[in-house]
């Protein structure tokens, strides 16, 4: 071989210029390694076997397991961008509102007008004693419990926790306690409902 000069087995030198074809006695061209003793073949194919990699042959094609691993890389890689972009990995929370400046506060004056909203309470207008029934005993118990005096449920009936109650309050009046809305009593008790 012309040219590699400097070299030993294995040399080649690209920056050689290529030999050109020959002529044949019959006219025919042949190429110049026809003659050769021995083809230089690249030895990526026994590096690779003698390195620990393997072929995995998939559809026709031999693949080393190095090229197995980077088509299977870009495989997951292409699969992870499509659910990105399907919004997979959103975390549903909203979006933090844009920050605002502030503004200057607006003064406002503000009247509100209170009303009593307290239902006015009436006084009995007859003397009652224990067993009497009707509305007469409602405006008894009604009363009785806007002075503090608990007469139980306002039910209309005179019964024994209105007259409990009619009892203290004749003692917070000063007033012969015997559980009878007599004249005495029902004063103090228009005049107490009245002065609320």
């Amino acid at each position: 071989m012309e040219g590699h000069e400097g070299g030993g087995p294995g040399y080649d030198d690209w920056f050689d210029e290529p030999e050109q074809p020959t002529e044949t006695q019959s006219g025919a061209s042949r190429s110049v390694y026809e003659d050769a003793d021995e083809v230089w073949v690249l030895p990526e194919d026994e590096d690779s076997r003698a390195a620990g990699q393997r072929e995995i042959v998939i559809a026709g094609r031999a693949f080393t397991t190095t090229q197995v691993a980077i088509i299977a890389l870009s495989i997951l890689a292409i699969f992870f961008a499509i659910l990105a972009a399907a919004g997979v990995f959103d975390s549903g929370k909203a979006a933090a509102p844009p920050v605002t400046p502030p503004t200057h506060p607006v003064s406002t004056q503000q009247t509100t007008t209170q009303t009593n909203t307290t239902p006015s309470v009436q006084a009995p207008s007859t003397t009652l004693k224990p067993g009497d029934t009707g509305q007469q005993v409602k405006l008894l118990q009604q009363s009785l419990a806007s002075l503090g005096f608990s007469p139980g449920t306002v039910d209309g009936d005179y019964g024994p926790a209105t007259q409990v109650a009619v009892e203290k309050f004749q003692v917070a009046q000063k007033l012969a306690e015997d559980g009878i809305v007599g004249p005495a009593t029902l004063a103090a008790l228009q005049k107490a409902v009245s002065g609320q």
